[in-house]
């Protein structure tokens, strides 16, 4: 499938680099937590490795680089780069976490690969989320297989597991996805249970015995050919109609035996593109051995049915002001576009970059222009600058290895990118250029926190701003009306991993704190007040005084102050005073210490004296009138309202319609989408829906999503807004 790469480790601690995009596959693992897939990378790396390496894996610790927080939580909280060696190309493996409030890690992989390797738990099945980033990748056309994991399991069944994954990913056609290969069974224990201990390619029609721990070819005996006869003529079937040949399907139908090479290659060809979906087996090595089943087909498939990255078209890339640029299709020696999928820090080398190159060849010590990915509402630091950056490496393990550099297609870390965020633009400081930045779920879990102490206070601004320039999921808020840091997040988990990152790596305790919304005040019906400031204590006194008349407003009016003083009863410079004063007490709240808005405040009257008059007697004065005025009427609670769209699985509309009632939400409409799904439109009260995030994924079992816009704010019942009431006053 084009030139090989050219493989040369050199002296220890250099990493193989790839010298031409056809030498090049990226693949990202896909499928829920507990799948197997950080498993599967590794036996994938440790097959590489031993076969590439005469026999033994390369030293360099673990093949992944897990952080003490993964291993305290006991998943994958973060993508992470496995390249690998196989057949002369040059395998870039992207793990990716299973857990829903890791989807930022999952897009980010999803962006960086051409081809995604869906990894299932013979014992768990397919579970809702992975069905819907198979529909993502299916919507942009990205190659995708099948890897079945677990087969050790006591429960575990191959042939079952890829009948349900026909079901769940072959949609319209089930014939599109199909095994490749049959498992073969050793003796049955004790148990009754057989474990796998090979596997019976349906095409070449051999055995491969993993038994010994390295993969034996033999041919299968008269009493086996039976056994795959009706799976391998589904398979051929399958492949063929995915042919361009379209006269292969009626010559093979009229009993014409199809040459194996003209089906791998036609098998080849439409793994490519996307349009049939090979299912395989595979499970990591035991007692030492050196080869897990399956991983060498599976490599084989990478290698050899996967494409290259001059196979995708490249993300649309404009000029930093946004006119569209045209680049000639994964160039080495094209202008350099490159793009940060991911960032780090390093307690040692400070913040590392994985990236992406796109077009052109990124080299070490050089200086790149830096773009912005325009994520300032989420509280990153817009910025556009040029930078040095330092050496280029591939992990492996708990180890750097360096790279001399990384062509269009390939994957790096880079180091000392010191302002680069993720999903920012690397191009050439004299040819600066922007690319469409991917989509980013929006974080919907507030989280309240402030400083532990005075200490921890000092140093949050820039742990925060280093967190976030990390992760593009996450949402930086300082709400002005609360008064509260608010970091937005996916989940609880993803919380748990940013508040133990603030602690671990930036050294920043954090307290988390009920979340608070954005309350309002206002009055439910005309009133008047007077107010009097009048103090003569030896001196100069304090003379103001002001009638008023408060009115309330439609919703998103704000304040209005009309002068209606007539007679000079309240001197003209004083005015702006008044209206100063009657402001400053709206903004302080007159019955719960919310903003008071939506009212008309007119000045009817008032009385000044000629000496002991100020500017602040009656700004004093205006406040006591608007207090009085509030005193004397009933005074509304608005809660903020949202508008929410929840997509959901048919299975689940009525639980979720019914949860909405119980939040208070008015049900405006749903709408039928495709994939059996409902979308859901409603109007909640935003105090309801803090923890809709996680309740809704309990609810729908992590396959619903939902938005949420702000509508407006409008009176809260009696009932709920004496409670808040009351809640404030034990406050105080």
């Amino acid at each position: 499938m084009g030139d090989k790469a050219s493989a040369h480790p050199g002296a220890a601690g250099r990493a193989t680099a790839a010298d031409h995009p056809a030498s090049v596959r990226n693949v990202v693992l896909v499928g829920h937590s507990g799948s197997g897939k950080t498993t599967l990378v590794e036996a994938l790396a440790l097959t590489a490795g031993a076969v590439n390496r005469a026999g033994r894996v390369e030293d360099g610790g673990t093949v992944s680089d897990y952080d003490e927080i993964e291993h305290r939580q006991q998943r994958s909280v973060q993508l992470s780069l496995v390249p690998v060696e196989w057949d002369g190309i040059k395998v870039n493996l992207l793990d990716t976490p299973g857990y829903a409030d890791f989807v930022g890690e999952l897009r980010a992989g999803l962006r960086a690969a051409d081809a995604a390797l869906f990894v299932v738990s013979a014992s768990d099945g397919v579970d809702g989320s992975t069905r819907m980033v198979w529909e993502e990748c299916a919507a942009v056309g990205m190659p995708r297989a099948i890897v079945v994991t677990h087969l050790e399991a006591a429960r575990a069944d191959y042939e079952e597991m890829t009948r349900i994954c026909a079901e769940a990913f072959g949609g319209d056609d089930p014939d599109a996805v199909l095994p490749l290969y049959l498992p073969l069974h050793g003796p049955q224990g004790p148990d009754g249970h057989a474990p796998v201990t090979g596997l019976i390619g349906l095409l070449s029609q051999q055995l491969f015995d993993y038994s010994s721990g390295e993969r034996k070819g033999s041919e299968p005996g008269e009493e086996q050919l039976p056994e795959i006869e009706e799976a391998r003529n589904r398979l051929i079937e399958g492949i063929i109609a995915e042919s361009e040949d379209e006269t292969l399907m009626d010559r093979y139908l009229g009993g014409e035996q199809v040459d194996v090479k003209t089906l791998i290659e036609d098998l080849e060809r439409a793994v490519a593109r996307g349009t049939f979906f090979p299912v395989l087996a595979a499970a990591p090595a035991v007692d030492g051995a050196r080869q897990g089943l399956g991983t060498i087909e599976v490599l084989e498939l990478i290698t050899r049915g996967f494409p290259t990255p001059l196979e995708r078209e490249a993300p649309r890339v404009t000029t930093v002001d946004g006119k569209p640029r045209e680049l000639k299709l994964c160039d080495p020696s094209g202008p350099l576009v490159a793009e940060v999928v991911k960032t780090a820090s390093d307690p040692y080398v400070g913040r590392v970059s994985m990236v992406r190159v796109f077009s052109g060849t990124l080299r070490p010590d050089e200086t790149v222009h830096v773009s912005g990915h325009g994520l300032t509402d989420r509280g990153h630091e817009d910025h556009d600058v040029d930078e040095r950056i330092g050496a280029l490496s591939a992990p492996f393990g708990k180890q750097q290895r360096t790279l001399t550099h990384a062509i269009a297609g390939d994957l790096a870390c880079v180091a000392k990118l010191s302002r680069a965020e993720t999903g920012d633009t690397l191009s050439a400081k004299d040819d600066p250029l922007l690319m469409e930045p991917w989509q980013m779920p929006d974080p919907l879990l507030p989280l309240a926190i402030q400083a532990h102490s005075k200490a921890d206070e000092d140093k949050l601004s820039q742990g925060l701003s280093r967190l976030v320039a990390e992760d593009p999921t996450m949402r930086l808020e300082q709400n002005q009306n609360t008064h509260q840091v608010v970091l937005w997040c996916l989940g609880e988990a993803h919380a748990d991993v940013a508040l133990e990152r603030l602690r671990s790596r930036y050294g920043v305790q954090v307290d988390v704190v009920p979340h608070k919304v954005s309350l309002r005040e206002t009055f439910a019906n005309k009133s008047a007040g007077r107010g009097r400031h009048v103090k003569q204590s030896g001196g100069h006194g304090q003379y103001a005084i002001c009638e008023i008349e408060v009115e309330p407003l439609p919703g998103g009016s704000g304040i209005e102050f009309v002068d209606k003083v007539v007679g000079g009863a309240v001197p003209r410079q004083f005015i702006p005073s008044v209206e100063k004063g009657v402001r400053a007490q709206a903004a302080k709240g007159v019955a719960a210490g919310h903003p008071l808005v939506d009212i008309r405040v007119t000045l009817r009257d008032g009385k000044a004296h000629s000496v002991d008059s100020s500017d602040a007697a009656f700004q004093t004065a205006g406040a006591l009138a608007l207090r009085e005025a509030a005193a004397d009427t009933k005074i509304h609670l608005l809660e903020p309202v949202a508008e929410v769209s929840v997509l959901v699985g048919d299975d689940y509309v009525g639980a979720v319609m019914s949860d909405l009632s119980g939040r208070r939400g008015r049900v405006l409409g749903t709408e039928q989408t495709s994939g059996g799904r409902t979308l859901i439109k409603a109007e909640v009260p935003e105090i309801e829906i803090g923890r809709y995030a996680i309740d809704l994924r309990s609810l729908s079992h992590g396959t619903a999503r939902f938005n949420r816009s702000y509508a407006r704010h409008e009176p809260m019942p009696p009932q709920v807004a004496e409670r808040i009431r009351e809640e404030a006053r034990d406050a105080s």
